[in-house]
């Protein structure tokens, strides 16, 4: 690679445990019916939920160390938190989780569809990429770069909780999360819609930091590994590799990434009129 519905539960009700797994809430519009509540954990991860008006939050657990804090930094609390210690955290999720006295559950945010996406702007399509901790950093690295979404398949991909959005670093606020049940139709929607589709290859015909590049980009990049398949190649415009001047001419899909969107904005500002 190169480049049904329960009542929510009152705060304090819960004893933690790490069989305990958390009541499904109410929905909010817009959100499935079928969908668990979110778990996130993590100082920037946890803040930019409670500081995001779009996301409901269900339950808060904090520390008193992070508690304070969130009041040091101004922070409000749309729901009345549960101060614990920090290993009835560690409890909920593991001892290697670094949670930072921070815990929440949290309604999934609704996602636009497909076909809602509009130029201009850099989308990153995922064919199939399936570590959470490289989708998370792919997000962070899309919001960076104030990427307009990142599209996901329905399948083969991981949630949008724990792990993954601890990775993302509060990116799952600002950045969209679009998931497809077809890849390819999926991207000929975008291309519908006006964005030129190009994917990440080791073999591409071009050399990114020399591709001639719209301003509103589909960047398509695979599974470590497998690469992009071979439905997903021929459904983008072109393949497109990075040059590498080391040794190793391979990167982690997350670095591939965040290389990628940096490669295409340098291209794209270049050929923006003075």
């Amino acid at each position: 690679m190169i480049g049904r519905r329960p009542q929510r539960a009152r705060p304090g009700r819960r004893r933690p445990g790490a069989a305990h797994l958390p009541a499904r809430a109410r929905r909010s519009p817009g959100a499935s019916p079928v969908d668990p509540p979110a778990v996130l954990y993590g100082w920037h991860t946890v803040k930019a939920a409670l500081a995001n008006p779009r996301r409901r939050v269900l339950q808060l657990w904090t520390t008193e160390n992070a508690l304070r804090r969130l009041a040091e930094e101004n922070v409000a609390l749309p729901v009345t938190p549960r101060i614990v210690r920090p290993e009835a955290i560690d409890a909920r999720l593991g001892p290697d989780a670094v949670h930072q006295g921070l815990l929440a559950e949290v309604e999934p945010l609704p996602a636009p569809d497909v076909a809602d996406l509009q130029p201009p702007g850099v989308i990153l399509v995922l064919d199939q990429i399936t570590d959470p901790h490289n989708v998370g950093a792919i997000l962070r690295s899309a919001a960076a770069f104030a990427a307009k979404a990142v599209v996901t398949t329905a399948r083969h991909s991981p949630e949008a909780t724990g792990v993954l959005a601890k990775a993302a670093s509060g990116a799952l606020e600002c950045v969209p999360l679009v998931s497809v049940r077809n890849l390819a139709r999926g991207m000929e929607t975008l291309r519908t819609r006006g964005f030129q589709l190009v994917g990440l290859d080791g073999s591409g015909e071009v050399d990114l930091a020399a591709a001639t590049l719209r301003p509103a980009l589909a960047l398509v990049l695979g599974a470590e590994g497998k690469g992009l398949r071979q439905l997903t190649k021929a459904t983008c415009d072109f393949l497109a590799r990075i040059e590498l001047p080391g040794p190793i001419k391979s990167l982690n899909v997350s670095n591939a990434a965040a290389l990628s969107l940096f490669v295409a904005s340098r291209r794209l500002a270049s050929h923006l009129p003075d």
